[in-house]
């Protein structure tokens, strides 16, 4: 069966560099975990198109789920990505668009993904987002990145991640789908830096105008408080879309402001120094519904509060 990326194998497959164990965040979020690995197998610099770390705001219940933004893909590295119709069984419109070379991003149910055994699989059904490289309809089988890796799968779970058991009755099968064309000639190294540099002015002028982790801070002991009260899985879904989003989103800013020059080398400290006060809260976060003592949450965040303005105000002068 044909592949958008010959050769790969799941069991030989090296993740790229930012997913490595050692790092405070290993994963980020499903969408721009696949975009590293894509970029990984096309030799490309990943951390190149991180500036838009920089827009990361809180939401009200959660920090931005961030995304690479699509047009930053095409002026970085000249890959289009666009919605696919889906109007049909999912699985044909797929293998339509790897046989010409194209990769399809897909929403998925993690139930039926066994990379995530341990959280989702076959426990809780979950949405997230895999790019397909490889499918084979007849044997059951798919080949594919999801988070920070490249998995396969196939049988029971092939037929329940393509809902293939429906009946006439149900709903047709449907999920939100992108596919991506990749250009001919791949843009030098130079071209991206410089794009990067322009991009990193962009995005910096898109930030918060004020400090989202102090509004976080001040709701976050009574959110806390709250949660406490409900079953403790759901500590693990508050934590993700809080915490991991924040420190995830700032080690990866810190990464792209490495990779841009050394004259952001003092910026880099600070997104890291955010980093890792996120992941030291969320330790403090399980203390504090276990023992029930949210006092200690009032100023947990001030560090990452004020790494943050160290940090735009170190980039107001360079972005």
């Amino acid at each position: 069966m044909p592949s958008v990326f010959e050769g790969l194998d799941s069991d030989a497959y090296v993740p790229h560099a930012l997913h490595a164990s050692e790092r405070a965040w290993p994963e980020t979020n499903c969408y721009v975990d696949l975009w590293i690995e894509v970029l990984n197998v096309l030799r490309l610099p990943a951390e190149a198109m991180l500036a838009f770390t920089l827009t990361q705001d809180f939401e009200g219940d959660q920090f931005t789920f961030f995304k690479v933004p699509l047009e930053d893909l095409e002026a970085l590295y000249g890959i289009r990505c666009t919605e696919l119709a889906i109007y049909d069984r999912l699985e044909r419109h797929v293998a339509t668009q790897i046989a010409r070379g194209r990769l399809c991003l897909v929403e998925m149910d993690s139930f039926f993904m066994p990379d995530t055994a341990g959280i989702g699989y076959r426990r809780e059904h979950g949405k997230t987002t895999v790019a397909i490289n490889r499918l084979d309809i007849e044997r059951r089988e798919l080949d594919y990145f999801h988070n920070g890796g490249f998995f396969r799968l196939g049988g029971e779970d092939f037929e329940g991640l393509f809902a293939l058991n429906l009946t006439a009755d149900d709903a047709p099968f449907l999920p939100y789908t992108e596919f991506a064309r990749f250009p001919e000639r791949l843009p030098d190294i130079d071209q991206q830096r410089k794009t990067a540099r322009r991009l990193l002015g962009v995005h910096f002028g898109r930030r918060p105008r004020a400090n989202p982790i102090r509004a976080f801070a001040e709701i976050f002991p009574a959110q806390v408080e709250a949660i406490a009260e409900r079953p403790f899985g759901f500590f693990h879904k508050y934590a993700f879309n809080t915490l991991r989003q924040l420190g995830a989103n700032f080690e990866l800013a810190a990464s792209h402001l490495d990779w841009l020059a050394e004259d952001f080398a003092t910026a880099s400290v600070e997104a890291r120094r955010i980093s890792d006060a996120a992941k030291s809260v969320q330790f403090q976060l399980a203390r504090a519904i276990t023992r029930r003592k949210f006092e200690p949450l009032q100023t947990a965040l001030d560090p990452a509060a004020d790494a943050w303005d160290a940090l735009m105000a170190d980039l107001k002068g360079q972005a």
